[in-house]
This record gives C-alpha cells, sequence and structure tokens, in this order.
C-alpha cells in the first residue's frame, strides 16, 4: 500500500481544473490520508455526463486528484444446455431427469414446452450421486398464458448440481410435453445495489395496457431491478421497459426489456409471486416506461413502483484530511487521463468509505448559461402564403416546451405532419416530433343504419367529431355470449363525379363463446379515414342479431418538442400538402432537449389564413359534380329534341 500511497502523490502533478467551467460542486470531507472509495449519488451521476467525463474531484488547496471509476455489475449467466434429458410418466407426475454437464453453481433451469394455456406446480431437486437427492425448490408455478404471459424458468439456491430432478404435477390438469433444459449458471459473485427512490409521474390507461412513466430521480443509472407493487392476488402480465429516443428527427419509445410478472396460486400448494424484474439496464435519461399487457383483464393496480441500482466509486488516495470538493456539469472538456487506471486490479477491493457528498448545488464562480445555449434560437426564414391555418401556441415561461398537436391539427394537417412549421416573426423555430405510444380516447355518436332491404345484417353509423382523423383503433362490448361474426369497417366518400363509394378501412373475425368473461372488440384501422362518418356491419346469417355498446375509437398522441421564450408569440403552421419535410439540425442534440425540464405548452383557436387544401378539393369536386349533371342533362334534352325531329309526324297533324 506505501509503494501505491508513493505512486499516487507522484501523479498528482496535475494542474488545477478550473472551476468557472463547472456549473456543479458538491463538498466532502475526509479524516485523515489514505485510500478513498467514494460512493458517487444518484444527483451526481445525473449532474455529469453519461462517461463522466467532467467528473473532477479537488483538494482544499484546489489541486485535481487522480481517481478510478469502478462500475461494477452482476456477472452475465451463462447458458448451457443439458448434457442429458430424459422424460418419464409416473402416475400423476411428469418426472424430468436432467444430467447437467455444467461444473460451475447454477441457480435457475429453464424448462422447454411448445405447450400453450397451462399452469403447473414443480418440485426441482439436486443430487451429487443419483443416490441421495435434496429439495432445492418446492411447489414453484410455471406457466403459458395466451395473453402472452409465461413463466418458465425457476430460481434454486446456487450450487454445483452434476443431477436435476424435476417434477412437474399433473394432478390437477393433463400432462404437457417437455422437450429441452437450459441451465442458468453463476460466473462471478453477486454485484452490489442500493435501493432508488422511484416517482409514477405519469399513468396512463390505454385499452388493454398501462402505461407508467417512472422519474428515476437521475439519468445516466443501471437499474439492478424493477418492483411492480399490487394489492392484486392472482394475475400474470407481460411487462416491457422502455425509454423515448430520438430517430430520423422524432422521437420514438424503444423497449429495452421485455419480461413477466405474477401472482399465482396453484390448488393445493401456497401462493407464488414474482413482481421484481431483475435487470442490468443502462438508463440513459431520468424517465423509464413501464408497459404493462392487461390483454382482456381489468387493469392492474400498481400504486408504487421500487427499484435498486448498480453503485458507481471513484477510488482516489487522499494525500491529507480535510474539505474535498467533486465538480460536475461541464459539456465540453475532455476526459482525464490518469495513470492510476493501471492500478485498478489493485484498487477495486477497496472497501467503500463511510463519506457523504453534500447536495448538489450551484458553484458560485460559475455563470449559469441559459437551457440548451447549443440550440438556435431561430431558423430560416420562411414565405407562409402556401399554409391555411395556424394556431398560436401559448408558452407559460422561457425554455424548452411540450405541445400536444390537437384534433384541428389531426385532422387537417399532413397525416406525416410535413407541413407543420413553429413560426416566429417570419422565422422558423426548429423542433422535434414526438410519436408516441400513448392512445387518446374519442366517443363518437351512434345510431342504427340497418338497411330494409338486407334483414340479415346489422349496420351502425359512427359519428366522428372531425373528417380524416388519424384513429386506429374501434372498440365496443356486446352482452351477448355467443356468437361469431365476421365484422367490416367501412366509410362512403364521394368520387370526382360526386357518387359515393365504399372505401375498406378494417375488418375482423369476432368469436365469442362462454365462459370467456370479456366480451371486448378491438378492431385496428387498416387505414385513416376521410370522412367522419364510418359503417360497421356485419350478416347475422340466421341468428340473432348481435348487440353492440360502449362504442369508442383511439388516436395517437403526437407532440413536438422546442425552445423558445414566452414572448414574442409563436405560431404553429399547417395546412399545406406541397410541401416536404422540414430538415432541423436540432436532432443532434434531440437526447439533450428530451432530458430537460419541459413547459407544457397549449394551442389556440384555430385561424383560417385561406381555404385549405382539403376544402379546395372538396369545393372543386362538387364543382365538377354540378358540372357533370348539368352537362349530362343537356345532353339528354338535346338527344330528346333530335330523336322528336326523327320521328315521322301523324297523319291527323297535316
Amino acid at each position: 500500500m506505501r509503494a501505491i500511497f508513493f505512486y499516487l502523490l507522484a501523479a498528482m502533478t496535475v494542474s488545477a481544473a478550473e472551476p468557472l467551467e463547472w456549473k456543479h460542486v458538491q463538498q466532502f470531507e475526509v479524516a485523515q490520508p489514505g485510500l478513498i472509495k467514494l460512493s458517487l449519488p444518484a444527483e451526481t451521476l445525473n449532474a455529469a455526463r453519461p462517461g463522466l467525463e467532467d467528473l473532477r474531484i479537488l483538494d482544499a488547496t484546489g489541486s485535481e486528484m487522480p481517481f478510478l471509476i469502478e462500475r461494477p455489475a452482476r456477472g452475465v449467466a451463462v447458458e448451457h444446455g443439458a448434457k442429458k434429458f430424459g422424460v418419464n410418466l409416473a402416475g400423476r407426475a411428469t418426472v424430468i431427469s436432467i444430467e447437467t454437464g455444467v461444473a460451475q453453481p447454477i441457480e435457475a433451469v429453464t424448462l422447454e414446452t411448445p405447450a400453450s394455456g397451462f399452469i403447473k406446480a414443480i418440485k426441482v431437486e439436486g443430487s451429487r450421486d443419483r443416490e441421495s437427492w435434496q429439495t432445492l425448490s418446492d411447489g414453484q408455478p410455471i406457466f403459458r398464458q395466451p395473453s402472452g404471459a409465461s413463466q418458465l424458468r425457476v430460481a434454486i439456491p446456487e450450487g454445483v448440481w452434476p443431477f436435476l430432478r424435476v417434477t412437474v404435477d399433473d394432478r390437477r390438469a393433463e400432462a404437457v410435453p417437455f422437450t429441452g433444459a437450459r441451465l442458468h449458471a453463476v460466473t462471478e459473485a453477486p454485484a452490489p445495489e442500493e435501493l432508488l427512490p422511484v416517482n409514477i409521474v405519469e399513468r396512463v390507461e390505454n385499452d388493454g395496457q398501462t402505461r407508467l412513466a417512472l422519474d428515476l430521480g437521475a439519468a445516466h443509472l443501471t437499474l439492478a431491478s424493477l418492483r411492480l407493487e399490487s394489492g392484486e392476488l392472482l394475475f400474470t402480465r407481460p411487462v416491457s421497459l422502455a425509454i423515448r429516443q430520438v430517430a430520423e428527427n422524432a422521437i420514438t419509445e424503444r423497449v429495452l426489456a421485455r419480461d413477466t410478472v405474477y401472482r399465482v396460486a396453484v390448488e393445493g400448494f401456497p401462493s407464488a409471486e414474482r413482481v421484481e424484474v431483475p435487470l442490468e439496464l443502462n438508463v440513459p435519461g431520468r424517465e423509464l416506461l413501464v408497459l404493462v399487457d392487461n390483454g382482456d383483464s381489468q387493469p392492474l393496480k400498481i400504486p408504487t413502483v421500487r427499484a435498486t441500482r448498480r453503485p458507481v466509486y471513484a477510488v482516489f488516495l487522499a494525500p491529507q484530511g480535510g474539505a474535498y470538493r467533486v465538480l460536475t456539469g461541464n459539456p465540453r472538456c475532455g476526459a482525464p487521463r490518469y495513470d492510476v487506471a493501471s492500478l485498478g486490479g489493485r484498487l477495486k477491493d477497496a472497501a467503500v468509505s463511510p463519506i457523504r457528498l453534500t447536495a448538489l448545488a450551484n458553484n458560485p464562480a460559475y455563470a449559469p448559461a441559459e437551457p440548451l445555449p447549443e440550440i438556435q434560437n431561430l431558423g430560416a426564414a420562411l414565405d407562409v402564403a402556401g399554409w391555411s391555418l395556424r394556431k398560436r401556441v401559448d408558452i407559460a415561461r422561457a425554455g424548452v416546451q411540450q405541445v400536444e398537436l390537437d384534433l384541428d391539427v389531426l385532422a387537417r394537417a399532413d397525416p406525416s405532419f410535413r407541413d407543420v412549421r413553429l413560426m416566429r416573426d417570419g422565422k422558423q423555430r426548429p423542433y422535434i416530433l414526438e410519436r408516441t405510444s400513448i392512445q387518446r380516447k374519442l366517443t363518437p355518436d351512434i345510431s342504427p343504419a340497418n338497411d330494409p332491404k338486407r334483414p340479415t345484417v346489422s349496420r351502425w353509423q359512427i359519428k366522428l367529431s372531425k373528417a380524416r382523423l388519424p384513429v386506429t383503433r374501434l372498440t365496443c362490448t356486446t352482452p351477448t355470449a355467443l356468437f361469431r361474426r365476421q365484422i367490416r369497417l367501412y366509410e362512403r366518400p364521394t368520387d370526382e363525379r360526386g357518387e359515393r363509394y365504399d372505401r375498406h378501412l378494417g375488418q375482423a373475425n369476432w368469436v365469442r363463446t362462454p365462459p370467456a368473461v370479456s366480451g371486448t372488440l378491438s378492431l385496428t384501422f387498416d387505414t385513416s379515414p376521410l370522412t367522419d362518418t364510418l359503417m360497421l356491419e356485419t350478416d347475422n346469417g340466421d341468428n340473432p342479431a348481435v348487440e353492440l355498446q360502449n362504442f369508442a375509437v383511439f388516436y395517437p398522441v403526437t407532440r413536438v418538442l422546442f425552445k423558445a421564450p414566452a414572448e414574442p408569440a409563436t405560431f404553429l403552421y399547417y395546412g399545406n400538402s406541397s410541401v416536404g419535410s422540414p430538415q432541423y439540425d436540432l436532432d443532434l442534440i434531440a437526447p439533450q432537449l428530451l432530458a430537460e425540464e419541459k413547459t407544457i405548452g397549449t394551442l389556440g383557436a384555430e385561424e383560417q389564413l385561406k381555404k385549405s387544401p382539403v376544402g379546395e378539393l372538396l369545393q372543386l369536386s362538387n364543382t365538377r359534380s354540378v358540372v357533370f349533371w348539368v352537362a349530362l342533362a343537356l345532353v339528354v334534352v338535346v338527344l330528346l329534341v333530335v330523336i322528336a325531329r326523327l320521328l315521322p309526324k301523324n297523319p291527323q297533324d297535316s
């Protein structure tokens, strides 16, 4: 250790860092000289850059301390196929014999089966000689549900087991086939983890999906686990974890991990649960989306989410006791290059020092800059004479803004939103388009529209609030318990001659048989409608008509993110199908834009600048229709006159 001490003292001939260039500072006290292993709080990681390139440690004299960053992580579990695998039916049980062929400790076994729609309780035993067996797990469930929820992995105490025996209880349901097993071996010691406070900042109940937006409190964290607290007694749910990311000048959602949570009870065995999802997940931002697939079940009530994270350590040698500082928040500095990195293998085993950093504070020597100074306030000039509509954007305060496009914009803008522009003083304001997985619900007006000439057909007219809405899904319910119907959805727009035609929007094969609990139809649109009137119909054949109720349609939420002051006014222009999509350099720093605190803006009333292209098209269509029928009438009159002249005259008339 003394050699390391003198080596580090020699390495500390580093010029003092310039505090003026760092935004944030934290302090801590070192009681005496020696090796320090400092656990960095989440707020420090959030304030620093993702790779900690801007982290600096200064002693009381302002000298920069060389340090080493240590990021402990769970060892990668190695999967092995079973060396030998055999299955036997023994009375009301399926007995699976496994010769592992694995020399490392085994922590779990996953069974493979093509079966679906089952739940079984299993018992796992381990042996080293095939003579004496030790129970490792008893009564744990395995299942696969039609909803997609699946649990075929069973955890066992870590140990080296040359032989495993799995007994599947078949007393309450017929046996299912098993075709193989995967063994999960442990390669490293468990990594440390720390509790992480998590807040649910948004909860959206889509049809069939619960969407939670979690605030992790900091960015650049590595999650070790996520626990979904629920008071429900019995449930199985597929769960996806996602983040918002930027792709092609738009914000989308990317799934990082998928798993299943459950609380189930197999008759004769204690209830079992798995509500904690193990992870080793690097989350770049402070927001994490949890998507719970409810299928036809009621939304899963999740009042609380708990998480753990992997700690990050800064290891350095303090030459003396006293006050030290940690600096973060320099977006332009380079990563430090210290000679101590070569000693990483000798330093990482040091014990964690019981030192706490003070709360993150602004560096008093730093002059705070405006948020995201890299973003140019205004873009290129633009002549908006070709745009037909606009809305004022109501902004509460300066900074990064988030505005949801309302129904007016969704209905009258180009479907690709290529005509959307944000303008101020004749110049464009660059923005990022965010397409979310959030679904807004609309309740349409419903009326029967049966045709007396087609007595076996049930038909409903669905009236939307606007034409050309980008709706993607229609749902309705029925109290009818038993039926099978082919459902067709269409509309009847007019062509250039003013004649109506059937335009297909979607179809579904709907079957309901007892004891199904849910009687909900979910029909996905193949294309967006052009009109505000939709028709849903089904042929009942020789069966009674199906009763439908509780109609709803859904559309995806689209937002724009941009930076703007409260004044002068910003306007959102739309209604110009002849322009291409804008190309802004803003996407180069879109992750920073997404991570900034956002103010929710709203759109004002719609202003008509000129006749919209859609209105002009409809007017042109109506004009053509009138011209067509007038011309046809004139042709008929002329033909009648010609025919009358060609007919022979009556002799009595002469």
